[in-house]
């Protein structure tokens, strides 16, 4: 380290990993420096634990980030893991508090990267009005790893009274998006210049508790929520109906697709039921209370071009359709394989 707290060298080496000075060096120099919340305590303590007790109904979730590139229109490895690990929450009905953060980091990687996903992490973690409040660092030898893997873990609060479980899904709810779907899958895909795609599409990564909590005040009887991440819109609605013992019919006209990410998948041959989201949540809202929840999402950045895409009937237990501009319908079951490796 420098007089200024800063490190001395720009690339990360197996020594960073030993657990001495100069891993020591690489998480003050790093990490520390940007998630320290000010003054406190808290502000000289370097410890593998955060003590809190809330003394309330816990949510805890944990989820790892491996997503090529690093870095890619519209965020980052450690956006996605902030968001990720924050939506999780969110959708289970929790308000995010702590998370914790570990990397897992290649020889040879730029401690410019690094800086860069740390600030980026803070920034989203402020915004989304959660603390990171403790981590690890472990360092691998060159082509052992895939230049950085994030891994959060979230703790949040319930509050009284509220349940968002899919099994409370009920037939005649409507089902409602926050916004376009696909985006991040098609913004991965296409920043990774394998096939030469040219657009200004960029990912949908975007943290979601304020937004939930401003539908849960419009529309306190919401039912259920969850985020469509990997395995898209699709594989979100498939698992929700079978846990409600439920069918789900789509309408094809209302499902809010940019035309890049139809002209993707029409290239590729790629459905964008399946194309993953890190900004896009889907909810089961009585019917009478989905105007209000529409209207409370598109009153925030994150939900401007929330709709409605389909409603829960009663049927085929699990069975998620989608009706065509036609009149016809077709099946829209849950992703088989993997559509895009490494999207998150």
């Amino acid at each position: 380290m420098d007089g200024t707290g800063r490190m001395k060298v720009d690339r990360v080496t197996l020594a960073h990993g030993g657990g001495g000075r100069a891993m020591r060096d690489l998480i003050e120099g790093v990490f520390t420096s940007v998630f320290q919340p000010p003054g406190g305590e808290d502000q000289a303590r370097l410890m593998d634990a955060a003590l809190k007790e809330p003394g309330a109904r816990l949510a805890f979730t944990t989820d790892s980030f491996v997503v090529t590139p690093i870095e890619f229109p519209g965020g980052d490895i450690g956006k996605i893991a902030v968001c990720g690990t924050v939506n999780d929450l969110v959708v289970g009905g929790a308000r995010p508090l702590w998370l914790s953060a570990a990397f897992i980091i290649e020889e040879g990687t730029e401690v410019a990267l690094l800086r860069r996903i740390a600030a980026s992490m803070q920034a989203e973690a402020q915004a989304a009005g959660v603390r990171i409040v403790t981590g690890d660092t472990k360092v691998v030898e060159r082509g052992k790893g895939d230049g950085v893997f994030v891994t959060t873990a979230g703790v949040g609060v319930i509050p009284a009274g509220r349940d968002l479980g899919a099994a409370h899904i009920a037939a005649g709810d409507a089902v409602l998006v926050n916004g376009y779907v696909g985006d991040h899958g098609a913004a991965i895909l296409a920043a990774r210049g394998d096939m030469a795609l040219d657009t200004d599409l960029i990912s949908d990564c975007a943290a979601l508790g304020h937004l939930m909590e401003a539908v849960l005040a419009a529309a306190p009887g919401t039912h259920a929520a969850r985020d469509a991440t990997r395995g898209g819109l699709a594989s979100a609605l498939n698992e929700m109906a079978a846990e409600a013992g439920v069918s789900v019919e789509l309408n094809e006209d209302a499902l809010p697709l940019r035309p890049e990410v139809r002209g993707i998948c029409e290239i590729l041959g790629l459905d964008p039921l399946y194309l993953a989201n890190e900004g896009t949540m889907v909810l089961f809202v009585p019917q009478d209370q989905a105007a209000a929840a529409l209207a409370a999402m598109r009153s925030r950045p994150q939900g401007r071009d929330a709709v409605q895409i389909g409603v829960a009937k009663n049927g085929l237990a699990g069975r998620v359709s989608l009706r065509s501009s036609f009149g016809g319908a077709r099946i829209v079951d849950m992703l088989v394989g993997e559509q895009l490796p490494r999207i998150c």
